[in-house]
């Protein structure tokens, strides 16, 4: 379907009334999920997914029915010293953390404190349009909190399975869209949430940061959701053609798969989320990842002549993303490098990789 938006005659800055997202698609939900049908029903479709409900029984969903206050200070009692990072801003970027206009710096300021007092910040402000916007989001809840991970799970996965554990916490805030490597589970904790989702290939169409120019860490689009400025980026009219949108209360949870650009949303004036992140695969993968990949390409492949690149392409193809193996025509002890994974591949591979990238000159 085609959102609903400005005519085509409109190219300057929308408007603060802009509804488009109201008339996207929605995000599919699922009642009543435990994790035999979440591994065999949800994961293998690789679409984000509503888990309506599924954290509801959670001790912090109780004590956020309560109050912004009873959950700080469920908060506070279980925090350890240790600072985190918290985002403050005036009241007039209306919560969107972004860049500078000339993208030489942020529009609002970081530091980093202990929890306890960003809680009590953020109960000072959250009810005062007035006051400064904060945000700490990314708090890694397994080192400044444990008892709360403990106290808070999810039975959708194995226990065993390496996770990390994150708290979003602020004011009505905006997070700009972008895409995690892990897959994600997020959990609204405290007051409503709105993810807005998009597929890998929108990449071109949301106008992202470079990778290496980022508010936390991962690029982010330049576009504001609330106004989008189609003259500066025209592209983004394809990308709301493929949006879909997850309205989120307190105790859903919401899949996000890997690599799924997600912007998100806090519709109230106090809002809270806990987020669990984990990898597929084999455990060797947790050592590296693709970026680092891509990161090599830039050197090596990037500026070739463009035909000389596409046949790189299709080098690629075969012996990375084609669904068959690429070397089944060769006895398995003939593979090489080429062959199942052993620790001893895996060595050979680095030692090859940390080669090439030895400065010789």
């Amino acid at each position: 379907m085609t959102p609903k938006g400005p005519n085509d005659t409109q190219t300057a800055t929308g408007s603060s009334d802009f509804m488009w997202l109201d008339d996207a698609p929605k995000v599919a939900v699922f009642e009543n999920v435990d994790r035999h049908r979440f591994e065999t029903a949800i994961l293998p479709g690789q679409r984000p997914a509503i888990l309506k409900g599924a954290a509801r029984h959670w001790p912090t969903v109780a004590e956020a029915a309560k109050g912004p206050d009873a959950l700080c200070d469920y908060f506070k009692a279980r925090a350890n010293d240790r600072k985190v990072m918290l985002l403050s801003a005036k009241p007039e970027i209306e919560g969107r953390y972004s860049f500078s206009d000339d993208l030489r710096g942020f529009n609002h300021q970081q530091r980093q404190l202990p929890f306890a007092t960003i809680a009590d910040l953020l109960l000072r402000d959250s009810e005062d349009d007035t006051a400064p916007c904060h945000y700490a989001g990314g708090v890694p809840v397994q080192q400044v909190m444990p008892d709360v991970a403990a106290e808070n799970t999810l039975d959708l996965m194995p226990e065993d399975r390496p996770r990390m554990i994150s708290l979003w916490i602020g004011n009505r805030t905006r997070t700009a869209a972008h895409w995690d490597l892990p897959q994600n589970l997020a959990c609204v904790v405290a007051g409503r949430r709105r993810f807005t989702l998009f597929p890998i290939d929108q990449i071109e169409n949301l106008y992202i940061t470079p990778l290496d120019l980022t508010l936390a860490g991962q690029p982010t689009s330049l576009v504001d959701f609330h106004a989008p400025d189609f003259a500066q980026f025209p592209k983004f009219r394809d990308a709301m053609r493929h949006a879909e949108v997850a309205d989120l209360a307190p105790g859903d949870v919401l899949y996000v798969p890997s690599l799924y650009f997600h912007h998100v949303e806090s519709l109230d004036s106090f809002g809270a989320m806990i987020n669990f992140w984990w990898r597929e695969g084999p455990n060797y993968l947790a050592r590296t990842t693709p970026l680092t990949t891509l990161m090599h390409g830039l050197m090596t492949l990037r500026d070739l002549p463009r035909e000389e690149r596409l046949r790189w392409r299709t080098l690629f193809d075969h012996y990375l993303f084609e669904p068959d193996p690429s070397v089944a025509h060769i006895p398995p002890h003939a593979r090489g490098l080429f062959g199942a994974m052993t620790p001893e591949i895996e060595r050979q591979l680095r030692a090859y990789v940390m080669q090439t990238l030895t400065d010789k000159r």
